[in-house]
């Protein structure tokens, strides 16, 4: 696996899954910092949908040419072993204000 660096965009896959929790594989945006993504064998992640009701924790965004919400309302930490190939990068600038504004 090559560095993983926060606002990271990866295909994750996330089943199993339990209840109303976000299954499938797909992208999610890395929100841990780079120092814990370099030394533990997780990492804390946001998935991303192109559906879902919009909600004030859920930034909105085009990635790769279509309308997008970063799900910071179900994060969750994965093992790097269920991280896919990498798609981009999301500027810090766009979620991380309401990420810490969650947990204010």
């Amino acid at each position: 696996m090559d560095v993983v660096r926060s606002g990271d965009v990866f295909w994750v896959n996330l089943d199993p899954v339990v209840g109303s929790e976000i299954r499938k594989t797909r992208p999610a945006l890395v929100v841990s910092p780079d120092d814990m993504n370099a030394v533990l064998p997780r990492v804390i992640i946001a998935p991303l949908t192109s559906a879902g009701q919009p909600l004030g924790c859920r930034p909105e965004l085009v990635f790769h040419n279509k309308p997008a919400r970063i799900l910071l309302d179900q994060l969750r930490a994965v093992d790097k072993g269920r991280l896919g190939a990498r798609m981009g990068v999301i500027e810090r600038a766009v979620w991380h204000p309401v990420l810490l504004e969650m947990f204010a």
